[in-house]
């Protein structure tokens, strides 16, 4: 999730919002107090604006923050954890071979609208979105919907994958059948994804009377996902209003839910993209909680009273190079004398929260499919300046790209963590030559367009599976990384369609290591990002995936 892969990452931020609503400088949210005193307003602040209130469109984080307490997939992860466990399906099960997927669907289920959750509508929605057309077929407007499933009934671009979905049945009122043509390491993952949440079969029907459109690498939602009032999931908030001018997103408690109702009446997300002054905002009690904690903020809140739980590490920061941005770099040696001249361990140690480790290859050791064997790069200037003289490039020049405006889980102070990179560059006899770019839309267009020499993105995963993380980068060209190579794509789809799961794991080890043979890149670390509640809030169980549900958070 998250738009941290630069593609995915640009699908949202390349928007352009159709509509904007209520403008103005201060909050118009309800009050936050009941009669009684009692606070009935929990606000909560991201570090960026959501793209869309259809999850369908989207691929942030910060899109799937709000959408995850409106909507509910078929299955869910535990809360505070990665395991896979029933959401709005009971149970589910698959053939043999993976290509039949059977859902027991929760019986009296209701829509915000009024409308009834059955088999029926699980079939409106995969068959909505496998007839997409038009912009809707964009990677930009379905990125995740493509990931998971390919491409549509009828693709209008040859660059569009395959599509594996097959059909949807409603076997029985509370039974859906999902078929695909080929079985997939995305499933049953992707069943999970908040971008495949069920929709009230009544408000598609409105969606599909509105078009997206696009200019250029500009897009323009439909008015429905720019706006409250259209939207209905089954989760246990409801979306009522964004007001953009305020950078806010107003959610009620929907007390028709069919789980355990939420504690509190309101939630509110609200943006505010500087770090600082989102630790000044709970300090003055304007807000009762925010993520994407500073580390050197951690001990501080800490000991004023904060809660500010950690989530475990589910996700890799690295540095991308790009072989057809500089020639150089096609050269093996001096993609490993970059890898020698980066001083990890130090990264590690100075910027990042405690628990943050060191990475050895394109998955945190927390997911299975994680190799031992890998090549090791260790960081050793020496061997870095005999490997670019042995290349012939002892005055290798490199554009190094970061980005400005922006926190994320893996990467909590941009230039921070490039200004250490570059000094180590430079300690090998590179030459470096910054260039700062403003998040959205310009780095996210550079580092997906592979113009920049050397890069920095990352990646939290989406569910426990290996591809979820090699996948996403290396199962195929990518004008990100810039090579060709058919040992590496091979080894990497290897485990994609195995059906056992101790075949799949063992082919995930081996693709890590040719990955890290090739060395397309340099992971850098995994780290467990904080997050900060205030003094009288019950927080909701934390996740590895940046999955919390607001609905268990309550006041003291």
């Amino acid at each position: 999730m998250r738009i941290s892969k630069s593609r995915a990452a640009r699908a949202i931020t390349a928007a352009v919002a159709v509509a904007l609503i209520a403008t103005g400088c201060s909050s118009d949210r309800d009050s936050d107090n009941k009669s009684d005193g009692k606070k009935d307003t929990f606000v909560f602040a991201g570090a960026g604006d959501p793209g869309s209130l259809d999850p369908a469109l989207a691929s942030d984080g910060e899109t799937f923050r709000v959408t995850r307490q409106a909507f509910e997939a078929l299955i869910e992860h535990k809360s505070g954890g990665s395991e896979m466990v029933g959401g709005l399906a009971d149970k589910w099960s698959s053939n043999d071979k993976g290509t039949v997927w059977t859902f027991d669907l929760r019986k009296n289920v209701k829509f915000h609208d009024g409308e009834a959750f059955n088999a029926a509508a699980v079939c409106a929605n995969y068959d909505h979105w496998f007839n997409w057309t038009g912009t809707y077929q964009s990677s930009a407007v379905s990125y995740y919907w493509q990931t998971i499933m390919g491409g549509f009934a009828k693709n209008e671009d040859k660059e569009t994958p395959e599509a594996n979905y097959k059909s949807c049945t409603a076997k029985d009122e509370n039974t859906a059948v999902i078929e695909v043509k080929e079985p997939s390491a995305n499933l049953p993952g992707g069943f999970s994804l908040n971008a495949l949440a069920i929709h009230s079969p009544k408000a598609i029907k409105e969606y599909e009377k509105q078009d997206a459109s696009a200019k250029g690498d500009a897009i323009t939602y439909p008015k429905y996902s720019q706006e409250a009032g259209t939207v209905a999931g089954t989760g246990p908030y409801k979306i009522t209003k964004w007001n953009k001018g305020n950078k806010e997103v107003s959610l009620e408690r929907f007390d028709g839910y069919w789980g355990e109702k939420a504690k509190i009446k309101n939630l509110v997300f609200r943006t505010i993209s500087d770090e600082q002054t989102r630790r000044q905002a709970l300090q003055a009690g304007d807000i009762d909680g925010y993520d994407l904690v500073a580390p050197a903020d951690v001990k501080t809140l800490e000991d004023q009273g904060y809660g500010v739980p950690t989530r475990g590490v589910f996700n890799l920061f690295y540095v991308g190079m790009s072989q057809e941005a500089n020639p150089a770099l096609k050269k093996k040696e001096v993609r490993q004398a970059i890898a020698h001249s980066i001083d990890r361990e130090n990264l590690v140690k100075t910027q990042l929260p405690e628990g943050g480790k060191v990475a050895d290859q394109f998955m945190p050791d927390t997911i299975e499919g994680y190799s031992k064997d890998v090549k090791q790069y260790p960081y050793d200037t020496a061997k870095a300046k005999k490997l670019l003289k042995k290349a012939g490039q002892e005055k290798l020049k490199v554009d190094f790209c970061y980005p400005t405006e922006v926190t994320r889980p893996y990467m909590p102070a941009p230039q921070d963590l490039f200004e250490l990179m570059k000094d180590d560059l430079e300690k090998s006899g590179i030459t470096v030559t910054p260039k700062a770019m403003k998040w959205a839309p310009d780095y996210l267009d550079a580092t997906e367009s592979g113009s920049c020499d050397l890069h920095m993105l990352g990646w939290t995963g989406d569910f426990n599976d290996g591809f979820n993380f090699i996948g996403t980068w290396f199962s195929g060209y990518d004008k990100q990384w810039g090579f060709k190579d058919k040992k590496v794509f091979d080894a990497v789809n290897a485990g994609s369609k195995l059906g056992k799961h101790e075949e799949r794991i063992a082919a995930y080890k081996n693709a890590n290591e040719v990955v890290m043979e090739y060395l397309p890149g340099v992971p850098v670390s995994s780290s467990p990002p904080a997050i900060v509640f205030g003094k009288n809030v019950n927080p909701p169980n934390v996740s590895p995936l940046t999955q919390e549900v607001f609905a268990e958070a309550s006041f003291k």
